[in-house]
C-alpha cells in the first residue's frame, strides 16, 4: 500500500507492519490490541473473534478486530500453539504531548521458541528454540531455553537430523534460508528463516565473545565446533530481536559431548514412550510414571535426564548413593520444596525485565523457604547431596531486598500499584498517606458543610468521572453559601464544588499518578539490583532441580520396591525379575522374567504367540537399562549392567506417507540405521522384523539380520519373531539361545502365562488371538480349515528347514551324445556292415 494515501495513524500501522510483514501485529489502542487488515482476518479465523470494519484510509474499509490487552496472555497461548508468532506495538509517547498519533514501538516479539511468560508456557517442559547450522555434511546445532537461560551446543553427521529432532523437541526451529536439505520438507513445527550470513562462523563468534564478554570461545570448549558456532550466534542475535533486551541470564555457552550419553534414536525415543506415547499423550510414559517432583523445575530436569542417560559410571554412583540416602528423607524434602515457585523461570523473567510483582514476591518467599532444605541436605550422608546443598542460600541478600522493597502480597499488575512495601520510599509513603487520608478529610468536610450551611441532607464524595463534588438536593438548593460553584445538574440534586474541596481534588488526583509512577521508577531501578544475582540465582535452580528429582527417585524406589543397579566393566546385561515398571503400574499383577546377556551369550532369539508379552518383555530391559543410566533406581530384585553406548529398537509398524515411505519401508530404513551404527556395545530390540513383505523374502530378511547382527555387530539383542526357522541358529552360533513366552490353550481359549522360558515356542496361536479380537467365528472356522489344508499339504511335500544344514538339490543329468543317438537308431532295419559303423560311432563317442 502507498502510504501517502493512509492516515497519519495508519501510515504510522503500516510502518511497523512492514518490519514484521512475517508475523501479526498487536496494535496497542488504548485497552485494546487491534489487528488490521489481512492481519485482522487472519486472527479472527484463528481465535474466532469478530472481524468488523472501522471507517476508511486510502480510500478502503479498514479491517479490524481486536482483543483486550488484558487478556492478552490467553490469546497469546492459542496463538503460539499453532505455531504462529506475534510482534506487540505498545504506545511509548505521552499522549498529552502528542501531535498526532501517540508514538509507538514492536517492545517484543513472541515467537514458539521464545517464550517466558508463565501463562504462555508448560511448567514441566522446557521450550526449546533450536538453530540448525549444515557444511559439507557436518550438522551444527544450537540450542537455547530463554525460559531458563540455558544455551547448548554440538556438531554430529547430518544423518542425525531427525534423532536430535526427536530427542530435543524444539518448539521452533531457526535454519538458513538458503538450505536445500530434503528433509526440512517434511518438518512440521515453526521454522524462521535467516540470511545465511548470519551463520557465519567469523560473525557468530564476534557476537558470542562480546555477550559472553571473553577473548575467545576455548573456555567454553568450542573453539573447534565452527559450524555449531555458526549455528550459536545466528540463534542469539534472532533471540536479541525478539526481546528487545540483552538477555543477561544467558550466561555461558555448554559443549554437549555425544560421548557422554547413551545414545538413542528417533525411534528407539518413540517406541520406549518416555516423555509421551507413540498416539502423542502425556500419558502413561515412563516420566508421567516418575515424576513426584514438588517443584516444575525438578519435573523439567527428569524429562532432560530421560533424554540424556549417561554413560559415566562414577557420575551414575554419586546419583545412586544420593538417591539412596534420601529413601528416608524424601517425603520431608519434598514437602519444604512444596513451598518453592520456579524460580528458574522468575529469573529468566528478571533479567528479561519482564519479571511481574508476584513474580518478585514468590522469588522472595522461596529463598526463605529453602534454608531447611539446606540443613536437612547437607545432613545427608552423600556428597552429591552436601554439593547441592553448598548452593541454596540461607540468608540470601536477595530475599532480604525483596522482603523490604515488595509487599507481602503485591497487586497482580505494576499498573494498578499496591506493589512497593511500605517504609521503603519516603516521598511513596508521604503520597500514599494523602490517598489514605481522604476519606478522614471528606468525613470532616461534609461535618463542617453541614454544620455552615444548615443543610442536614449534604454529602460529600467522589467518582472516577466527576471528581470531588458536593451534592444537595434541588429542594435544599437556595441554601448553598454563595463560594459553592455548580458542578454538575441532576434531575433531583446538584453537584457543587468550593476552592478548598478543588484544591484537595488537585493534590489528591496528583498524588496518585504521582505514586503510581514512583512505583514503577522504583521497580525498575529494583530489577537493576537484581541484575548482578542472576547467575546465582540459576546455581539456586539447578541445585533444587537436581535435589527435587533425586528426591523423587527415592520416593519411587520405596513405593514399586526398586533396586539400586549394578554397573560393571565388563560384558553383561544379568537382570533377575526385571519388570515393565509402566505397564506394572498399570496392571494389578506383573510377572517379573530375568534376561542375561554377556558375551558368550549375546543373542536372545524370542517366539511365542503375539499379545504372548514379547514386547512388553523387550522394552522393560531397555527401559531398566534406561533408568540405571540416569542414576535411578530399577524395577528387578537385580540389575547388573556393562558397558552400553547406545540403544536401538526395531518396533511395531508405522508408514511414513509424508515422506513417501512405506511401512516396509520404515522397517527397512530403521533396521539399516541399527546394521551400520550398532556396536558390541549397544542394546537392540528386534520385533518382527521382515513381516512387512512376502513370507520367504521376509524370512531370509530375518535370516541374514539376525546372522549380520550375531556376526558383525555383536551387540546384546533381544530379537523377537514368528519365524521359527530362526530358531535353528542357536545350534549354528554358541551366542544364540531360544526362549520363548509361554501359553496354554484350553477349552479354544489362549491363557498368557507372559514367562519367558528357555528354548522355542511350540506354536504360534495366531488364530487362537485373532479369536481374542473379536473376529467373526466364521472366519475362525474357515482359517482353521485352511490352515489344516495347508498343513497336510506341508507334510506331504516334507519340505525341509530352509535354515538347518544346506540342501543338496538333485538335477537331473544332461543326457549323453551317445544315449541320444542310440534312442533315435532303427535297430531293425540295419544290416550288419552299419551295425558295425554305429558300434565303432559310440565307442568313440563316449571317448
Amino acid at each position: 500500500m502507498s502510504t501517502p494515501q493512509h492516515t497519519p495513524m495508519m501510515q504510522q500501522y503500516l510502518a511497523l507492519k512492514r518490519e514484521h510483514a512475517d508475523k501479526l501485529l498487536f496494535y496497542r489502542m488504548g485497552d485494546f490490541y487491534e489487528l488490521f487488515y489481512e492481519d485482522a482476518e487472519k486472527a479472527s479465523r484463528l481465535l474466532d473473534i469478530t472481524l468488523t470494519a472501522r471507517g476508511a484510509s486510502g480510500g478502503a474499509p479498514i479491517k479490524m478486530a481486536g482483543i483486550p490487552y488484558h487478556a492478552a496472555e490467553g490469546y497469546l497461548a492459542r496463538l503460539v500453539k499453532m505455531g504462529e508468532s506475534v510482534a506487540i506495538a505498545e504506545q511509548i509517547g505521552d499522549p498529552a504531548l502528542a501531535k498526532g498519533p501517540v508514538e509507538r514501538k514492536v517492545v517484543r516479539i513472541v515467537t514458539p521458541g521464545t517464550l517466558t511468560d508463565a501463562a504462555l508456557l508448560d511448567d514441566k517442559r522446557d521450550n526449546l528454540v533450536l538453530a540448525i547450522n549444515m557444511h559439507k555434511g557436518v550438522l551444527g546445532l544450537a540450542w537455547l531455553s530463554l525460559a531458563s537461560g540455558e544455551f547448548r551446543i554440538m556438531q554430529t553427521g547430518v544423518e542425525e537430523l531427525h534423532s536430535e529432532l526427536e530427542r530435543l523437541k524444539p518448539a521452533e526451529l531457526v535454519i538458513p534460508d538458503d538450505t536445500g536439505l530434503a528433509a526440512f520438507e517434511a518438518i512440521t513445527m515453526p521454522r524462521k528463516k535467516l540470511p545465511p550470513w548470519q551463520f557465519d562462523v567469523e560473525s557468530s563468534q564476534l557476537a558470542l565473545t562480546r555477550h559472553f564478554g571473553t577473548r575467545d570461545l576455548a573456555g567454553f570448549g568450542a573453539d573447534t565446533l565452527p559450524v555449531a558456532v555458526g549455528a550459536a550466534g545466528a540463534l542469539l542475535e534472532y533471540v536479541k530481536s525478539t526481546q528487545g533486551v540483552n538477555p543477561a541470564h544467558i550466561a555461558q555457552l555448554a559443549v554437549e559431548d555425544a560421548g557422554e550419553l547413551i545414545r538413542m534414536d528417533a525411534a528407539t525415543r518413540r517406541n520406549l514412550e518416555l516423555t509421551e506415547t507413540i498416539r502423542g499423550e502425556p500419558s502413561p510414559t515412563l516420566a508421567s510414571l516418575l515424576d513426584t517432583c514438588a517443584t516444575s523445575m525438578g519435573s523439567r530436569l527428569l524429562r532432560h535426564w530421560l533424554h540424556h542417560p549417561i554413560r559415566l559410571h562414577d557420575k551414575l554412583a554419586r546419583r545412586q548413593q544420593a538417591v539412596r540416602a534420601l529413601l528416608a528423607a524424601h517425603g520431608e524434602v519434598h514437602s519444604q520444596l512444596r513451598e518453592v515457585a520456579d524460580i528458574e523461570r522468575i529469573t529468566a523473567r528478571v533479567a528479561l525485565r519482564s519479571a511481574r510483582p508476584r513474580d518478585l514476591a514468590a522469588l522472595r518467599d522461596s529463598l526463605a523457604a529453602l534454608a531447611g532444605v539446606k540443613t536437612l541436605a547437607a545432613s545427608l550422608p552423600a556428597p552429591l547431596l552436601g554439593e547441592l546443598a553448598a548452593l541454596l542460600p540461607d540468608n540470601s541478600p536477595v530475599e532480604t531486598m525483596l522482603a523490604e522493597a515488595i509487599l507481602p502480597e503485591p497487586s497482580t499488575f505494576l499498573r494498578d500499584g499496591g506493589v512497593i512495601n511500605h517504609g521503603f520510599h519516603a516521598d511513596l509513603d508521604e503520597l500514599r498517606a494523602i490517598q489514605t487520608d481522604c476519606g478522614d478529610f471528606l468525613l470532616a468536610l461534609e461535618a463542617r458543610e453541614k454544620e455552615r450551611s444548615g443543610i442536614s441532607t449534604l454529602k460529600v464524595e467522589f467518582n472516577k468521572v466527576h471528581g470531588f463534588y458536593i451534592e444537595v438536593s434541588k429542594a435544599q438548593s437556595d441554601k448553598v453559601p454563595d463560594d459553592y460553584r455548580r458542578r454538575q445538574t441532576l434531575k433531583n440534586a446538584e453537584r457543587y464544588i468550593t476552592p478548598e474541596l478543588k484544591a484537595f481534588e488537585d493534590k489528591a488526583l496528583s498524588a496518585q499518578d504521582k505514586s503510581l509512577a514512583l512505583e514503577k521508577q522504583l521497580y525498575e531501578a529494583l530489577l537493576d539490583r537484581l541484575a548482578p544475582y542472576i547467575s546465582e540465582l540459576k546455581l539456586i535452580a539447578q541445585a533444587v532441580a537436581g535435589l527435587d528429582v533425586l528426591a523423587a527417585f527415592a520416593e519411587r524406589a520405596e513405593t514399586h520396591n526398586y533396586v539400586e543397579p549394578e554397573f560393571v566393566p565388563d560384558t553383561q546385561l544379568d537382570i533377575i525379575a526385571g519388570r515393565h515398571p509402566v505397564v506394572e503400574a498399570e496392571v494389578e499383577r506383573f510377572i517379573a522374567n530375568d534376561t542375561r546377556l554377556a558375551a558368550e551369550r549375546k543373542l536372545l532369539l524370542i517366539t511365542g504367540p503375539n499379545m504372548g508379552g514379547k514386547s512388553t518383555y523387550m522394552r522393560q530391559n531397555a527401559l531398566i537399562t534406561l533408568l540405571a543410566h540416569i542414576g535411578s533406581f530399577v524395577p528387578a530384585e537385580r540389575a547388573t549392567i556393562g558397558q552400553i553406548d547406545r540403544i536401538f529398537t526395531r518396533i511395531g509398524a508405522s508408514d511414513d506417507l509424508a515422506g513417501g515411505r512405506s511401512t516396509f519401508m520404515v522397517e527397512m530404513t530403521e533396521t539399516a540405521n541399527i546394521l551400520n551404527n550398532a556396536s558390541e556395545k549397544s542394546l537392540v530390540l528386534m520385533d518382527e522384523v521382515g513381516r512387512g513383505t512376502s513370507t520367504f523374502d521376509g524370512l531370509a530378511l530375518a535370516w541374514a539380520i539376525a546372522r549380520a547382527l550375531i556376526e558383525k555387530n555383536r551387540a546384546y539383542t533381544l530379537f523377537a519373531t514368528h519365524y521359527f526357522e530362526l530358531t535353528s541358529l542357536a545350534g549354528e552360533y554358541n551366542s544364540v539361545a531360544n526362549v520363548h513366552l509361554s501359553a496354554v490353550e484350553h477349552k479354544d481359549r489362549i491363557v498368557f502365562l507372559h514367562h519367558v522360558e528357555d528354548g522355542p515356542a511350540s506354536q504360534s496361536y495366531g488364530l487362537a488371538v485373532a479369536q481374542l479380537a473379536g473376529v467373526p467365528p466364521k472366519v475362525i472356522r474357515e482359517a482353521k480349515r485352511y490352515l489344516t489344508e495347508l498343513e497336510n499339504e506341508s507334510a506331504a511335500r516334507a519340505q525341509p528347514d530352509l535354515f538347518a544344514s544346506p540342501v543338496v538339490i538333485q538335477h537331473e543329468p544332461e543326457p549323453h551324445p551317445a544315449v541320444e543317438a542310440l534312442a533315435e537308431l532303427d535297430v531293425d532295419n540295419l544290416s550288419p556292415r552299419q551295425a558295425l559303423d554305429w558300434l565303432y560311432q559310440l565307442q568313440k563317442m563316449t571317448k
